[in-house]
């Protein structure tokens, strides 16, 4: 019985710092945003 006990707590360790590193790896990541695209005067079109 105590050897499931101390092997569910290794598991539930395990868990909890692979998720912290997830988590800290998703706030590290460096979102990017297009540029705005040129908007083209009224009056003119895309030729076809």
């Amino acid at each position: 019985m105590l050897t499931i006990i101390i092997i569910s707590i290794i598991i539930v360790l395990i868990v909890l710092v692979l998720s912290v590193l997830t988590i800290n790896k998703g706030y590290s990541y460096k979102h990017t945003i297009d540029p705005p695209a040129e908007e083209k005067p009224e009056g003119t079109r895309d030729k076809p």
